[in-house]
């Protein structure tokens, strides 16, 4: 094993006591997108102490920051996450389903695990340039507002990502694996009809519905599905039906849709149709529909070439993750209350339908650079059309456990659950310092991402009036 990537996988372990400590404090704190102010206080001092120069308010942002280290050489960038999901708190390693405080967030994708992880990756990192002063920068993101608030794109269009040479980041996960997943674009809009008001009885015929217009553009939107690519998704929500009386033709009616394709110019596309079926259904009701678009993100842009080199480092150098009897036992405690379903869905989406029923996944997913296509979406896709971007999993929590359930909130403090974070910091770590020793890698990485762009550049998915929003419960 090279000797700098062995002084790698101590400086992360001797950083494990605190970094454990730090993503169960966040873990705790659990706070929606663009209010994550304690968690990035946090984040900020860990950081600091380790020598990290500081740029807060990153794209006007409270709750955006970066932390570099190190002088020269290459700029590596490594993501972080940090925001919790709505109404899923959860006590800590209970085995059913228990709030510990009714409505308030819990951490239901790993975010705690995934910005500590990162950080560690970029810590142990900036400790063994600066022991052998090998020339090298290391950028640590600390990104508001992944779950649906788009914030890495806010960051991209302030030009947070311009200046790197290549990226890394990883997501919790219960297998041990590269997250080379080439995944869907997204816009999301609310279409909000106005109509006229009118009794329903006495003179219906003087009202115009808006609840009709919303109702037309449903149906209308549903007729679309059997024409549109195979891959899309199209997801909508009431987001407000007018009110209770059913005596009153609905003067107002609000309906969110969120419009997923292959690429952000399918999804834009499909869109533009959506539009026009909202036009048509405010015609055919005679009222008005005003379009807002909230949210977009790019598809991601895999890139083979640094993930090959990841994925080397997992098998060669950091090895699957070993875990107890008392761990295998309380993960099978979990994977009870989990559907049998839930675990045949995450061996097939996750493990290349490898059957790795096992309560703790203890091996590694094996991986031929081949990418494969999972129909989420993540503000990660628009940084790997700007930059070289390579992901992997970490194995955190028992497998099949479902993103955003309260079984994985309860499992986030747990000792497996860190052993993944610890086990994702160093697939990070040890990939940056062979970018750092082999400069060949970040001219082979970009040209993979201008062949996989073909010419198109990165063009932001947000209108450019639109400012980040902050979650609600």
């Amino acid at each position: 094993m090279n000797s700098l990537k062995q002084e790698i996988l101590t400086e992360v372990m001797q950083r494990s006591g605190s970094g454990a400590a730090l993503s169960d404090e966040i873990w705790s704190y659990a706070e929606l997108g663009y209010q994550e102010h304690r968690t990035v206080a946090a984040q900020i001092a860990w950081l600091e102490a380790e020598g990290f120069r500081i740029e807060r308010n990153v794209a006007g942002i409270s709750t955006a920051f970066w932390a570099e280290a190190g002088e020269g050489g290459p700029l590596i960038g490594i993501l972080g996450e940090f925001d919790a999901l709505a109404n899923l708190s959860q006590v800590d390693g209970a085995l059913t389903e228990q709030a510990d405080q009714d409505g308030q967030p819990g951490h239901g994708c790993g975010h705690h695990l995934l910005g500590t992880g990162s950080m560690l990756a970029a810590a142990a990192v900036h400790a063994v340039l600066k022991r052998h002063g090998i020339p090298g920068r290391v950028r640590y993101y600390g990104c508001p507002a992944e779950e649906g608030g788009s914030g890495k794109v806010f960051m991209a269009r302030d030009g947070a990502f311009d200046d790197l040479d290549v990226c890394f980041s990883w997501h919790a996960n219960s297998v041990f694996a590269m997250h080379a997943s080439d995944t869907l674009a997204i816009k999301t809009a609310v279409f909000h009809f106005r109509g006229r008001a009118s009794h329903a009885a006495v003179s219906p015929h003087l009202g115009r519905s808006a609840l009709d217009a919303v109702e037309l553009m449903n149906v209308g939107v549903n007729y679309m599905r059997e024409h549109m690519l195979p891959e899309a998704r199209v997801h909508y929500a009431m987001l407000d039906g007018g009110g209770h009386a059913a005596n009153v033709v609905q003067a107002n009616a609000v309906v969110g849709y969120t419009i997923r394709a292959p690429e952000m110019s399918d999804a834009e596309e499909l869109f533009d149709r959506i539009v026009r079926v909202a036009q048509g259904a405010a015609m055919m009701s005679e009222t008005h529909v005003e379009v807002s678009v909230k949210s977009g993100l790019s598809n991601v842009l895999t890139n083979s070439t640094l993930e090959k080199v990841m994925f080397r480092n997992i098998t060669q150098v950091v090895g699957p993750v070993q875990h107890s009897n008392e761990e295998i036992s309380v993960a099978s405690q979990y994977q009870e209350t989990i559907s049998e379903t839930d675990v045949i869905h995450a061996c097939k989406v996750f493990a290349k339908g490898e059957d790795i029923r096992t309560p703790l996944h203890q091996g590694i997913v094996p991986f031929d650079g081949t990418p494969t296509r999972v129909p989420v979406s993540t503000d990660a896709g628009d940084v790997s059309w700007i930059v070289p971007l390579a992901r992997c999993f970490g194995p955190c929590y028992a497998v099949g456990t479902p993103f955003h359930s309260w079984q994985m909130v309860a499992q986030g403090k747990l000792s497996y659950a860190h052993k993944g974070m610890f086990a994702a910091a160093k697939a990070i770590a040890t990939t940056v310092i062979d970018v750092i020793e082999t400069p060949d890698l970040i001219v082979e990485a970009r040209t993979e991402l201008d062949r996989k762009r073909r010419g198109r550049p990165w063009v932001c998915p947000l209108p450019a009036d639109l400012q980040p929003q902050m979650a609600e419960l």
